[in-house]
């Protein structure tokens, strides 16, 4: 198959999940296009990429894009300069649609508009793939109100709307949108389990001058992602573990003011470095302020046979089963003690991280995933 894939931006989140399925439709012999706002010569490594001339130097955002100076969430614009971007995505994507057998378009944002009009003048069939951030918005009647009736005719026309989790479907879409479960279909993002591996740390403890055991607290040091939380939690059992935050942010101060002499503060590290630290944890912990809507840490850690600790609620719940890791009430207190018995069990987290391991490779590997995703567009191609 000829398949297009539309973006509002490159992203972060979304743009790694479209970074799997690029490399698993290449791999099982599909073209690949790739529409969104970015001329940069890696934008169409290994595929097409066609890049969306925007009539304003404003990248429209869903949400902000760190080093990118000049943006503007779609729900803050008028109908009117939300239309101009309608109108640039829809030039582009007519560039190549006799070419393409279906799309997949992310988030339900204007992108999706401009998806849903190219497609119904040319009788193709397309997909909305839905992230949490995306339509969130919407649940706070934050979009101008006509926008929002676009998108939403959008998504409603979809020949299939693809999520994440269930957390999702039933507090963002269904909340939002009339549409019946059998038109929703729900695909995690894929891991590399090659890479989140138990047996991948490398020299990685003696790097860092870690001892085992410890417990890793992996996401940027902001209020939102709630690494105070964790250093109010490692007060109940920091004479048993170290904790290891990796991340920066602006509480990074704050919180290394907290945790003096019971934990670290890495900041930033190397890529391999973070994967390597999360494989040889004893227990991954995170307590963000929010309920998430996925969580790829918790896959990570997941596939690097690390146990998981963390506040319940979210898409957590669809990740992490009693089996492989402890969610608790959202308060420091709950977490502390949890973590503290697990560090205390071996047996039990011995049994956890094997069944972590398991349920990695058994659900959320990146061919599962992949073929998910490929046969449900075959599905609809041949059903047009």
């Amino acid at each position: 198959m000829n398949i297009g894939i539309v973006m509002l931006n490159r992203g972060r989140g979304s743009g790694e999940v479209v970074k799997q399925h690029i490399d698993f439709l290449l791999a099982n012999g599909n073209t690949v296009y790739t529409f969104f706002p970015d001329n940069r010569e890696d934008s169409g490594k290994n595929h097409i990429h066609v890049n969306i001339h925007l009539h304003s130097p404003t990248l429209p955002v869903h949400e902000y894009l760190p080093r990118t100076t000049a943006q503007k969430p779609v729900y803050e614009m008028s109908y009117e300069e939300a239309g101009k971007y309608v109108k640039d995505f829809e030039k582009g994507i007519k560039q190549f649609i006799d070419k393409v057998d279906i799309i997949i378009t992310h988030h339900a944002n204007i992108d999706t508009v401009a998806t849903y009009n190219v497609c119904k003048e040319h009788k193709k069939p397309f997909v909305v793939f839905v992230h949490g951030t995306g339509i969130e918005p919407a649940l706070y009647n934050k979009y101008n109100s006509s926008l929002w009736q676009d998108i939403k005719t959008s998504l409603i026309s979809a020949n299939k709307i693809i999520t994440t989790t269930e957390y999702v479907k039933d507090n963002l879409i269904k909340p939002l949108i009339n549409i019946d479960d059998s038109k929703i279909a729900l695909i995690p993002p894929g891991i590399d389990t090659e890479l989140f591996n138990p047996s991948n740390t490398d020299d990685i403890l003696n790097k860092y001058r870690i001892k085992k055991p410890y417990v890793i607290s992996p996401g940027a040091l902001t209020y939102l992602k709630g690494p105070q939380n964790v250093a109010r939690a490692l007060e109940h059992y920091y004479q048993y573990a170290e904790t290891i935050f990796i991340g920066d942010g602006d509480l990074r101060e704050e919180i290394e003011n907290t945790i003096k002499g019971k934990g670290r503060c890495l900041g930033f590290v190397p890529s391999i470095d973070r994967v390597h630290l999360i494989n040889a944890a004893t227990l991954l912990t995170a307590a963000p302020e929010k309920k998430e809507h996925f969580g790829m840490i918790y896959l990570e850690a997941l596939s690097g046979g690390t146990p998981v600790v963390a506040y319940k609620g979210g898409g957590v719940d669809t990740i992490v089963s009693p089996e492989v890791g402890i969610l608790t009430e959202r308060t420091p207190e709950a977490l502390g003690k949890e973590i503290k018995k697990l560090l205390l069990n071996r047996d039990k987290r011995n049994r956890m991280a094997n069944k972590a391991r398991e349920r990695a490779l058994k659900e959320f590997s990146l061919n599962v995933s992949g073929e998910k995703l490929l046969l449900l567009l075959k599905n609809l191609f041949k059903g047009r």
